[in-house]
């Protein structure tokens, strides 16, 4: 059996188009792959020509766009939520994140915040626009986060340092929502929340407040027993004012009630009331008492 022989040159033509397909095939498919971008649901799609720098935008699912012409970017349409805690584990950015608030007396204590924000589909444009199509988590990292701590130290720097932990703490929330509002409205984005968590003082100051807090109670309990005493003290007058005026009506009733007798009362009535009660046994011993039976009245009555 004699060998088949091979062409060298038809081999390698053959090899050349084989290859040629291959890379046809790949070309094909990395031009579908690319010709359609996933926006995820809760999110708005910002397509981009690169040509006519024209923008349209377009709802969650499949946005088809053309290679190197067009770029895709999406936004979030559902709620979104940057978080600054000191605990590194909770927050939005790693290790102790919250912010430094002064207040108007130059003191200074760190802030838990969180911020609840989104943009809508007719916004979705202007914030490409705002943020040169940079991602939102971008915006987040720059934009945002300046924002959220420039507005809060503005709006704290100018409450007392009980304002902003305690007795205003709700309109220092208030006013860092309606500042930081407005500056977010203006990049194309709609705020929902603001959320004040915990405040953390340093430790020297931590201890004058709980020292002042310790004075406070001290003097309300004080307050307390004042009124307290003061409470006590009126009963008692009152009681004794009460008893003292039962004793005068008793005292007057008693005296009117002796005129009344006093006024009826006769030398024939006492005599008869004498006689009612005698018992008709004359007394065993006399004295010098003048006897209270007038005999010689009761023989001229009979």
């Amino acid at each position: 059996m004699t060998p088949i022989e091979y062409d060298p040159a038809e081999l390698s033509a053959k090899v050349l188009s084989k290859a040629g397909v291959i890379v046809v095939a790949i070309a094909v498919l990395a031009f579908f792959f690319s010709s359609y971008s996933i926006i995820s649901p809760g999110n708005t799609g910002v397509i981009f020509n690169v040509w006519t720098g024209s923008l349209r935008t377009v709802p969650q699912g499949i946005a088809w766009r053309v290679p190197f012409i067009t770029q895709v970017q999406s936004y979030p349409t559902a709620l979104r939520t940057y978080t600054m805690v000191r605990r590194a584990t909770e927050g939005s950015a790693t290790g102790d994140d919250s912010i430094d608030l002064p207040t108007r007396e130059g003191q200074h204590i760190t802030q838990d915040i969180s911020v609840t924000f989104n943009t809508s589909e007719g916004q979705a444009a202007q914030v490409f626009k705002a943020f040169r199509g940079a991602d939102i988590s971008e915006i987040e990292a720059t934009f945002i986060r300046r924002t959220i701590i420039t507005v809060a130290q503005n709006t704290a720097g100018q409450m007392d340092l009980s304002e902003v932990i305690s007795s205003k703490r709700s309109q220092l929330q208030e006013g860092i929502q309606a500042n930081l509002g407005a500056e977010l409205t203006k990049m194309g984005f709609h705020l929902d929340k603001v959320n004040l968590g915990a405040s953390h003082l340093p430790q020297s100051l931590e201890v004058q407040m709980q020292q002042k807090m310790a004075a406070q109670q001290q003097a309300q309990q004080a307050e307390y027993e004042l009124q307290k005493n003061q409470m006590l003290a009126k009963a008692e007058v009152a009681k004794a004012e009460g008893e003292a005026q039962a004793t005068l009506v008793r005292a007057k009733a008693q005296a009117e009630a002796n005129r009344l007798l006093q006024a009826t009362l006769t030398a024939n009535l006492i005599q008869g009331k004498a006689i009612d009660k005698w018992n008709g046994v004359l007394p065993q011993v006399s004295g010098g008492a003048t006897p209270f039976i007038d005999l010689r009245a009761l023989a001229t009555t009979k």
